[in-house]
């Protein structure tokens, strides 16, 4: 299967650090990430994917369950195949709810939810489409919904990653896992 329109390296030509990388996901899920493999072919991958790991599945003051419905409904905007197939799992798979990741990659602005999630949301959907017109305003309904600084810091940062991320995958053709569907 091509995971990539790019050249997807073998193995064998990857660091030692990678492969142990590869080790490690391969223990803790059966599989290598298509986008690990892929992006794999640039020595800036280790940087992004720790900045990433850390990010999304580290300590945080959002929850693991606020940032992946972020990623689901950034990647649902911006139609990025891979990034909506993976985080609709890892949702689904944090929440044991098969219908809101669903909803929050169609439409996510028709999702029912409390009004911290739906402020971090509109918050995640304006910097996706209409960044440049932010002013200090918008982060008013955060900071009324109980969020800190640090945490708009945060969620601005989950919003900045997939739109990163999605505009890359979307560039190069990265293909998900099959896993993800399952």
């Amino acid at each position: 299967m091509v995971i990539s329109w790019l050249r997807v390296p073998e193995e064998a030509e990857l660091s030692e650090e990678v492969r142990a990388l590869f080790a490690r996901f391969r223990e803790k899920t059966g599989f290598v990430p298509n986008v690990a493999r892929a992006f794999a072919l640039s020595p800036r991958f280790l940087l992004w994917f720790r900045y990433y790991d850390t990010l999304m599945r580290g300590e945080g003051l959002l929850s693991r369950e606020e940032r992946e419905a972020m990623a689901v409904a950034i990647s649902g905007e911006n139609r990025c195949e891979y990034c909506v197939a993976s985080h609709k799992r890892y949702l689904k798979d944090l929440t044991g709810d098969p219908v809101l990741p669903e909803v929050l990659a169609a439409n996510p602005r028709r999702a029912e939810m409390p009004l911290r999630m739906r402020a971090l949301l509109d918050f995640a959907l304006k910097v996706t489409h209409r960044h440049f017109e932010m002013t200090e305003e918008d982060l008013r309904p955060l900071r009324e919904a109980g969020l800190s600084d640090e945490a708009i810091l945060e969620a601005a940062e989950v919003a900045a990653m997939f739109n990163l991320t999605n505009r890359l995958l979307n560039a190069l053709g990265f293909k998900p896992n099959p896993e993800y569907y399952g």
